[in-house]
């Protein structure tokens, strides 16, 4: 089913509007410093991208047909603190990988000289070494004398 639409809010295309140099030269300043993109000032204002571009060329130091990369200096500032943290975090993964190459070490050597695997010995009161429990149970005698 077709929108209605209220015609009384439509940009007549047919409709020419014209803006005020000072206007143009403004938010082509808006767009050389990065608080507006050519894609925000088309559906602010209804304009048409070709549009948008003359007004660059013609208000700026852009030249039709070059290239230019545009980039805030945000972004280049963003990069450089990225690149810091993940060398951070990189030195930081390195101490804990020689830490835990190291603990196996021990664990290892540990494991040698008391003449059983402690690895195994994950849970509590399983494994290689008794708990003070099964201790305790194995020192019990239940003698059983019957039902009365």
């Amino acid at each position: 089913m077709a929108k209605k639409v209220d015609k009384k809010f439509q940009v007549d295309s047919r409709y020419n509007r014209s803006f005020s140099e000072e206007f143009r030269k403004s938010k082509v300043e808006d767009l050389r410093s990065g608080r507006l993109k050519v894609r925000d000032l088309c559906e602010l204002y209804n304009l048409s991208r070709t549009t948008v571009y003359n007004w660059l060329y013609l208000y700026s130091e852009t030249e039709k047909g070059i290239k230019t990369v545009v980039e805030m200096e945000s972004e280049t500032f963003k990069t450089k603190l990225l690149q810091q943290r993940v060398a951070e975090l990189e030195r930081i993964v390195g101490q804990k990988q020689l830490e835990i190459d190291y603990l196996s070490v021990c664990l290892e050597v540990a494991s040698e000289e008391i003449g059983y695997d402690l690895k195994k010995s994950t849970h509590r009161g399983t494994g290689a070494i008794p708990s003070t429990n099964q201790q305790k149970r194995a020192n019990e005698r239940v003698v059983f004398t019957g039902w009365h």
